[in-house]
């Protein structure tokens, strides 16, 4: 029952942009999703991006958990597009700060669990 509760809170959250807990969110995404892990030892900027695809109701949400190098212990959740995943892994071994900024941080609005850069 509270995995259902959790997941309806995340789709009217999506659904009216309001925010839920950014926790809670990544809680539910490692907990119900399927994920695959970019680490990155040579970044000065991103340690780890974690994608995690979460399906609910036949309909599948993408989400990115970034680590950055200069607090490794906090992560933050991005909702993302279907194709970032792909487009990441191709380029992160170039860069991995070039390739957050280019694939990953443009979502920074859709959960505002984003830092801010400004």
């Amino acid at each position: 029952m509270k995995k259902i509760l959790l997941i309806s809170s995340l789709i009217f959250f999506n659904s009216y942009n309001a925010q839920s807990s950014c926790s809670e969110i990544i809680d539910l995404a490692k907990a119900n999703g399927r994920s695959q892990t970019f680490f990155s030892p040579s970044s000065e900027a991103i340690s780890q991006v974690t994608f995690y695809d979460v399906n609910i109701d036949y309909n599948t949400l993408h989400f990115a958990i970034v680590k950055f190098t200069s607090n490794y212990y906090k992560e933050y959740i991005y909702q993302v597009g279907s194709n970032t995943k792909m487009n990441y892994s191709m380029n992160y071994i170039t860069s991995a700060g070039k390739s957050f900024w280019k694939f990953i941080e443009p979502y920074n609005q859709n959960l505002k669990c984003a830092p801010n850069f400004d």
